[in-house]
């Protein structure tokens, strides 16, 4: 590309993109703002990213290219350290063995190429990339390890002549101030990697970190063991848990701020062998919830199921296993009822989300505020809605069945396998047949099975296992052209990135109501079976493998064996929305 210097604003006059009088403006704007030109015309709406970037490309005779569809060579981004690469708003995305490739938000920003010129060990070429993509790639790419790694021997220094961390040694001091860059850092890696749980394990040797990323953890082994204790200590400091007690758990909870985005931190302590394990759970407040339609819920089922939540009266269940996705659902559900004609009372343990005009309540079993306990109060509260965090023993189903059946919406959780199962163990539970029979309306239950990463997909040939159980399911499956990921930077050579709900929803009818009032469940599952709407789980993990968005793998996962009595036309879960 040519050396020479341009002037951004009088290219765009050139060529007729904006006017004078629109330049003007801008640079009077850069001025109050200090943010570059290009920046300030776009947030002043006077031209769009994309003609700006195909401007600069033509004019410096650079290509303009798609991060999104350019498959990045980690070894390759490296070679430019992170710290200077944000400086320069470049990160460097290929190596063709005599040059470089560097990408540039800003290529004509020519005291950047003169720095890089300096920091690479090679001559490289200069591309145009939107700032947008840039700023993606470098939290995709730049993970905090060696970061990590470098505070973790850091905090061991200071600490190698004490290997029984006292508790009072400089809480405030040195040592505290790199515990906390060493946390920030660990929280920073987990929200770019897209976390819900950091662990921290002490072992004998060593120190585990472990982020749980789309349902699967990824461990990262810090040396320095001698750092657990100091590490835990900040944490329970954080969370206002008792810090001389390191024989029983603590449960606590705290609030960090990552990028812009406010996390709360859910945190669990544990005794083990080594000294304490601690485990947090992730949740971006900033974010916002997911809507009922933003679950991926397909949307036949939706609409089955929105019917159900805006009947005035009756139990609803959301059932599956922790993680899989139960509370998003829940709340979703709840967002779309809380409206100002309705009361709406939720019991929880904890409470999550925050929500306005909802009356939230924490259950604390330390003072006897139990689900059983608040929800008796909570039925002369009088509430439209009752959403109850988890249905944990007989007394609160009993309490929430009658509830439901005396002119209340109620929702609630339940820790079973699939919707069958969720009313027999209601009845398992102590819960009356007749009871349940006439409160229970419906049934989700739900999963998440991991995504394909779009970046790196190719085609599979499903191996001779899995062909059999294809076969099994339907002999035309073997004609269906199913995917994988080869594994890529961006998903972390895993081959998936994000998560997708698979769902089944029961509704009950007269059948299965006259079965379950005499407690028959063989005659009620067999009902359930044959009701008109329902499909396993396991046909809609097979429609989404179908489609291309998860592998094989994930299907064989949610269920070892799909039986021939539900071989039926899985259409219910085609044409969804998808939630990532």
């Amino acid at each position: 590309m040519s050396r020479t210097r341009i002037r951004l604003g009088d290219l765009l006059v050139k060529d007729g993109i904006i006017s004078e009088a629109n330049l003007m403006q801008a640079l009077a704007e850069q001025k109050k703002t200090g943010r570059k030109l290009g920046a300030t015309l776009i947030s002043l709406g006077m031209v769009t990213e994309q003609s700006l970037l195909t401007l600069l490309s033509r004019h410096l005779n650079v290509p303009l290219i798609n991060l999104d569809d350019y498959q990045v060579k980690a070894n390759a981004v490296k070679l430019l350290p992170e710290m200077q690469a944000r400086r320069n708003r470049a990160m460097v995305i290929d190596d063709k063995g005599d040059k470089l490739l560097v990408v540039m938000s800003d290529p004509a920003d020519l005291n950047a190429q003169d720095n890089l010129a300096e920091l690479l060990p090679k001559p490289f070429d200069v591309a145009v990339v939107s700032e947008g993509q840039l700023y993606d790639a470098y939290d995709g790419f730049y993970r905090k390890t060696e970061e990590i790694a470098s505070f973790a021997h850091e905090l061991a220094e200071e600490y190698e002549d004490n290997d029984d961390f006292s508790l009072t040694d400089n809480v405030d001091g040195e040592q505290d101030t790199a515990v906390s860059r060493l946390l920030q850092s660990i929280f920073d890696d987990a929200v770019i990697a897209k976390a819900s749980d950091i662990h921290i394990e002490p072992d004998e040797n060593a120190l585990r970190i472990r982020h749980r990323v789309d349902g699967v953890l990824q461990e990262n082994v810090i040396p320095q063991a001698n750092i657990a204790a100091a590490l835990v200590l900040r944490l329970k400091l954080m969370a206002g848990l008792d810090i001389s007690e390191k024989r029983l758990p603590q449960d606590g909870r705290t609030q960090i701020t990552v990028k812009g985005h406010r996390i709360d931190v859910r945190l669990s302590t544990m005794p083990v062998q080594a000294g304490e394990s601690v485990v947090m759970r992730l949740l971006d407040q900033s974010a916002g919830l997911l809507t009922l339609t933003q679950t991926g819920m397909p949307a036949a089922m939706l609409k089955r199921f929105r019917n159900m939540l805006h009947r005035p009266h009756g139990m609803l269940l959301v059932t599956g296993p922790t993680g899989s996705g139960k509370t998003t659902t829940l709340y979703g559900a709840l967002s779309e009822l809380n409206q100002p004609e309705r009361k709406i009372i939720t019991v929880e343990d904890p409470v999550e989300y925050r929500l306005p005009r909802v009356n939230q309540v924490q259950v604390n079993s330390k003072i006897n505020l139990t689900f059983s306990s608040v929800l008796r109060t909570t039925l002369r509260q009088d509430p439209d809605i009752i959403m109850v965090g988890e249905m944990r023993d007989q007394e609160t189903v009993e309490i929430g069945l009658r509830g439901a059946l005396t002119g209340h919406l109620v929702l609630s959780t339940l820790h079973t396998n699939d919707a069958i199962s969720s009313a027999i163990r209601l009845l398992d539970m102590g819960a009356p047949g007749y009871l349940v029979a006439s409160s229970l309306k419906g049934v989700v239950a739900q999963r998440l099975v991991r995504r394909i990463c779009d970046n790196c997909e190719e085609d599979y040939t499903p191996n001779h296992d899995e062909q059999l159980w294809l076969k099994h399911v339907d002999g035309a499956l073997s004609q269906v052209q199913f995917k994988q990921g080869a594994g890529c930077q961006k998903c972390n050579q895993t081959g998936y990135r994000g998560r997708i709900g698979v769902f089944e929803l029961l509704e009950m009818n007269e059948s299965m109501m006259t079965a379950l009032k005499t407690s028959d469940t063989v005659a009620f599952a067999e009902h359930a079976v044959q009701s008109k709407h329902y499909r396993p789980l396991a046909y809609a993990a097979l429609t989404y493998a179908k489609m291309g968005l998860t592998t094989v793998e994930e299907v064989l996962k949610l269920t070892e064996m799909v039986s021939e009595r539900d071989e039926a036309d899985p259409s219910d879960n085609e044409g969804s929305e998808h939630s990532g």
